[in-house]
């Protein structure tokens, strides 16, 4: 029976898993062996893991594999991806050698501005507010200092604060808009102290400016944030050839190929039903290498989707054309990354992965990023094009449904064997492993 507990977050580790396995397990022993199956054997690695979040029970795996064979902008790279997805590593490596050798991949970072905002409530007049904004603008960046000061050091910093109207939207509302170059840092707590310190400075301040009346010196802070939606830290990854170099199917010609291709991508330009699964696979890519270098997926992927969004309309972010018998198929997307601060200095398998990509800075792993999603994106539209997803996706997916009915070494390879020449579906591996074993 479930039941609440007061307190938890005080309990000793061994305390919280005697608690969780004997109030939600029918086998707390089983459930507890479990658990700490997936602990390091060594302590100290264990206490940096455990320390990482609140109210940690275990470990939770994931697999780091390698992509190699990427040639970006004339450098090759062998990519970290962690993700539990069958076929995408695959995908990844099978694109990134199809595109060596025809001039790999390039990219180029357009622009790395990050934002911030403080919202507030004011309702007074909006020109005293304007006026107070200019009168106050230099202060909020000199009230900063002692927190920028080492960033600019380095050539970051504060680019410009803004006030912006959003009264139209909701009654009273106003933002201070900022934006921020952080390098090398992700720069959220960077972010969100400048913003704190604005936001101090400008309520503060208010209270002495002669033109307010009474009322209008009462501003409301609402909250002060970084927003993960950076359509100005923007990166571009491409891949081009000549339309005749494009297949090395006999089936099917290049130019085939290309059309196809093409018509493929335009459908995901025009219908949001199809670009969301058509962006979803090159966030398969984008996530991957983003887990492995210690990045925040799930901010990288808000980011991103708010992005293919921003025309009114949910659309493909990758884009294709012939133009002079030379086939073109690029992206543009938004990609706030770090290589210092977070998980990056902590976390030993993120150590390796960035170092396995000759520790780049945040600009080179925003175009690796891009390029692991770019290759994700023509893996899979190559796939649906000419021999179908779920031909070389089952296949990847095999080993998977023979763990889960618990094959044993000479099973697996007497399947993987006899699954070469035949479609993989569950029901075909189910009906396989079971003939497998009456004949046994």
């Amino acid at each position: 029976m479930c039941a609440s507990i007061s307190g938890f977050s005080k309990l000793s580790k061994s305390k919280k898993i005697d608690w969780i396995v004997q109030t939600y397990f029918s086998n707390a022993e089983d459930a507890k062996r479990i658990l700490k199956q997936y602990w390091n054997t060594n302590d100290k690695l264990q206490q940096l893991h455990d320390e990482f979040i609140e109210n940690t029970i275990t470990n939770y795996y994931l697999p780091l594999g390698v992509a190699p064979n990427f040639s970006i902008n004339g450098k090759l790279y062998t990519i970290p991806m962690a993700i539990e997805e069958s076929s995408v590593v695959a995908a990844a490596s099978k694109a990134a050698k199809f595109w060596m050798d025809r001039g790999g991949f390039k990219t180029k970072v357009i622009s790395t501005t990050k934002i911030g905002q403080v919202h507030f409530i004011y309702y007074g007049n909006p020109e005293t507010l304007k006026s107070y904004f200019n009168h106050i603008k230099p202060q909020l960046i000199h009230d900063a200092k002692p927190i920028t000061k080492n960033m600019e050091k380095r050539g970051g910093g504060i680019l410009d604060i803004e006030l912006r109207d959003k009264t139209d939207d909701i009654k009273g509302y106003y933002q201070l808009h900022a934006s921020f170059e952080t390098l090398d840092a992700m720069g959220a707590n960077f972010i969100n102290s400048c913003l704190e310190q604005f936001a101090k400075t400008f309520k503060g301040e208010a209270l002495h400016f002669d033109a307010f009346t009474e009322e209008e010196r009462d501003i409301e802070i609402i909250m002060s944030i970084l927003s993960n939606y950076v359509p100005d830290c923007l990166v571009r990854a491409e891949v081009s050839c000549k339309v005749d170099e494009l297949s090395d199917d006999a089936s099917i010609s290049g130019e085939e190929f290309a059309t196809k291709f093409i018509q493929a991508v335009n459908i995901a330009e025009v219908e949001p039903f199809r670009a969301v699964t058509h962006n979803k696979g090159i966030m398969n890519g984008i996530d991957a290498v983003v887990l492995a270098t210690g990045n925040d997926f799930r901010a990288v992927e808000a980011g991103i989707h708010a992005y293919a969004s921003r025309n009114g309309k949910y659309s493909s972010l990758s884009h294709a054309k012939i133009e002079n018998d030379i086939f073109s198929f690029w992206m543009e997307i938004p990609l706030a990354l770090g290589t210092i601060g977070g998980l990056t200095g902590l976390h030993p398998l993120v150590k390796l992965s960035l170092e396995l990509l000759h520790h780049p800075t945040a600009k080179e792993l925003m175009q690796i990023v891009a390029v692991a999603g770019l290759a994700q994106n023509f893996a899979a539209l190559r796939s649906l094009t000419t021999t179908g997803i779920q031909q070389g996706h089952m296949k990847m997916h095999l080993m998977n449904i023979l763990n889960q009915f618990g094959a044993n070494e000479i099973e697996k390879s007497a399947l993987t064997e006899h699954f070469k020449s035949k479609v993989v579906t569950h029901s075909a591996v189910v009906e396989a492993i079971n003939q497998l074993r009456m004949i046994n």
